[in-house]
């Protein structure tokens, strides 16, 4: 039986130095600065072994907040300018759009999964859900996954 794995908040000045080079080569190697790990290990100063070690363990805390991708999933009547409308909240509340899934309409209604990033998502969550649920033709609205 694994252990969960417990986390937390420390001011980087107090972190020993090696994670806070880890942490440098990652960006460095996600934004391109170094095409290897080898690259970005001795651009920063550690060893290749060392990056290993702890790229998993540590993260940016605005790293962590981010990305956080919700897929929803509606039952929808088929009427015209539902998903239009949909799509507006979204963007009101401040989701960004990532997918759209649509079954083909059959008896008047169909199903739709949305993923969304909802990081910018100020009022929250539930109430975007409560609002796309209190829309008309909206049979059903829910959080499917995240």
């Amino acid at each position: 039986m694994s252990k969960r794995p417990q986390f937390y908040i420390v001011e980087a000045d107090s972190l020993p130095d090696v994670f806070l080079k880890v942490a440098e080569a990652k960006r460095m190697l996600e934004l391109g600065e170094a095409s290897t790990v080898n690259d970005a290990a001795r651009a920063v100063g550690i060893s290749r072994s060392a990056f290993y070690k702890y790229r998993d363990t540590i993260s940016p805390l605005q790293n962590l907040l981010s990305g956080r991708i919700l897929t929803f999933q509606f039952i929808l009547r088929d009427i015209t300018g539902l998903l239009s409308s949909i799509l507006s909240i979204f963007a009101q509340f401040g989701a960004n759009i990532l997918t759209i899934n649509q079954t083909i309409p059959t008896n008047g209604c169909a199903s739709v999964t949305i993923s969304a990033e909802t990081t910018g998502v100020d009022l929250g969550v539930e109430a975007l859900v409560r609002t796309l649920s209190q829309m008309d033709g909206v049979l059903k609205a829910e959080i499917l996954a995240g």
